[in-house]
């Protein structure tokens, strides 16, 4: 009987071990099963250690940047815009790990836990997907960047957060990856998103924040003159040097001149702690999530109260150990453009299989209030009188453009500046906010205001083709020849 009675707790303990088992391979194979189907070795997926079995990946005008064709990735048939979204695409082997065929390979080969990867075995590639870009755009902002070591430009709709210009340099060829890229310094950090993993010191685009932080607490700020010598001597420590001798300037003056002095005798005023506790409420020490899935790198912010008057100084107008990620400068100056409301931000409009049937993309849009109304309303005054008076509104015709350069000081040479330019565009029929950065750049006005102005540019004038396209084709193609409506969908 005792044997018989060991013997039955065996077994028991044999059916737990089972059904344990069982379920725990269950539930990893809901949770986990992706990742084991995305393995290099997975031959329907990859060949050589290459992705090979996903979907078309399209711009937001149906320009194709990525296909499988015959067993094998294909990119855009133009050099240039094959580098200038990179990035944003991403690399058939997965070393841009912020890639949409890196970050959403499973979803693109069509994998899901019920059909495993029939999709590919039957159509040869996965599931299709539509980004938000605008490749002409992104064209003309490699183009542009090209001229200089590294950069980045990230442009967004800050009513709908779609991200519409995602460039970062130096780039390759993702089709004919150069041999020497590991070697070669001109492919120094080619993998690195720059928009959205890149950290800098922000130089005085951080003013943006020291202005919003004396709106916020120093109720007689707009009241108040200040007089520039040249430099502004805290008392003790580094004296911080000013661009220029201004005189006698009111806030919105200081700010369009991007005055030192002013401006550091601000933040000394504000103190460490108010300082610190805005730059953390504009979202300037978080990172920023696209469509749920694509992560920023965080910024960094370092003040305390024990922090001596000058390096409060240095820290208010930008020069201190600050660094921000330009996804979260462009996210902020969106959300002063947007009332003061940030939306989340997205890359991916869709995914359909190859039957056209729309598939849940999992991306549920919020807004996130980053300052009053009423602050945002002041500032956009203030970066829109910084474009009329310092900037000049004929750099940058037909815009209506908000905006803040900053020339980031990185050591005594100033050809090793980071050079910034960021705002937006006040305008309802093309609410774009915009951000520029290029490393050794000199100056921020001179070097990235241009960059920005070609984008914008570009971006205003495929707005106005594709209305004038969407008007013929609802109104004057149903008027025309069965041949020629072909012509145009072939076209």
């Amino acid at each position: 009987m005792k044997m018989i009675t060991r013997r039955g707790i065996f077994l028991w303990i044999l059916v737990f071990a089972f059904v344990f088992g069982l379920g725990f391979m269950t539930y990893s194979l809901l949770s986990d099963g992706d990742s084991w189907v995305m393995q290099p070795y997975n031959s329907h997926l990859y060949h050589n250690g290459e992705l090979i079995g996903a979907g078309k990946i399209t711009d937001r005008n149906g320009r194709s940047l990525a296909e499988t064709n015959n067993g094998k990735r294909e990119y855009n048939d133009s050099l240039t815009t094959r580098k200038a979204t990179l990035h944003a695409v991403g690399d058939l082997q997965g070393f841009i790990s912020t890639g949409v065929q890196n970050v959403y390979k499973a979803k693109l080969t069509g994998y899901n836990s019920l059909t495993g990867i029939y999709s590919v075995i039957k159509n040869g590639s996965g599931n299709d997907m539509q980004l938000t870009l605008d490749a002409d755009a992104c064209d003309v902002a490699y183009k542009a960047l090209s001229n200089y070591k590294a950069g980045t430009v990230g442009v967004i709709n800050y009513k709908t957060g779609e991200t519409l210009v995602m460039t970062s340099t130096p780039s390759y060829d993702p089709q004919n990856k150069p041999s020497d890229i590991d070697d070669n310094d001109a492919y120094s950090g080619a993998y690195i998103n720059r928009l959205l993993t890149g950290l800098y010191t922000p130089g005085s685009t951080f003013k943006i924040v020291t202005a919003i932080c004396a709106i916020e607490n120093i109720p007689d700020i707009y009241d108040r003159t200040f007089k520039c010598t040249g430099e502004y001597d805290p008392g003790s420590g580094t004296p911080i040097e000013c661009n220029a001798r201004h005189g006698t300037l009111t806030f919105e003056q200081a700010l369009a001149k991007s005055c030192n002095s002013t401006f550091a005798q601000i933040a000394i005023e504000l103190g460490p702690q108010k300082l610190a506790d805005t730059a953390k409420e504009l979202g300037l020490t978080s990172k920023v999530t696209l469509n749920n899935d694509i992560d920023s790198s965080t910024g960094r912010f370092f003040l305390e109260s024990k922090d001596a008057d000058d390096y409060v100084g240095w820290t208010g107008i930008g020069q201190g150990d600050t660094l921000v990620s330009p996804i979260a400068m462009l996210r902020l100056v969106g959300a002063i453009a947007n009332d003061g409301t940030a939306v989340s931000l997205n890359l991916v409009e869709s995914f359909a299989t190859k039957a056209g049937k729309a598939l849940d993309i999992g991306f549920t849009a919020k807004e996130t209030p980053l300052l009053s109304s009423d602050v945002a309303a002041k500032m956009k005054k203030l970066l829109r009188n910084n474009v009329k008076e310092q900037y000049g509104d004929y750099n940058y015709k037909g815009l209506h453009l908000c905006a803040k350069s900053g020339t980031a000081q990185i050591d005594n040479v100033d050809s090793h500046n980071t050079a910034w330019f960021v705002g937006f565009m006040d305008d309802d029929e093309h609410p774009y906010a915009f951000v520029v950065l290029v490393e050794y750049g000199n100056s921020g006005s001179q070097t990235a205001g241009p960059i920005a102005n070609k984008v914008l540019q570009a971006l205003v004038e495929n707005d106005i083709v594709n209305i004038g396209l969407h008007f013929f084709l609802k109104d004057v193609r149903p008027m025309l020849p069965p041949v020629m409506n072909r012509s145009i969908v072939d076209a």
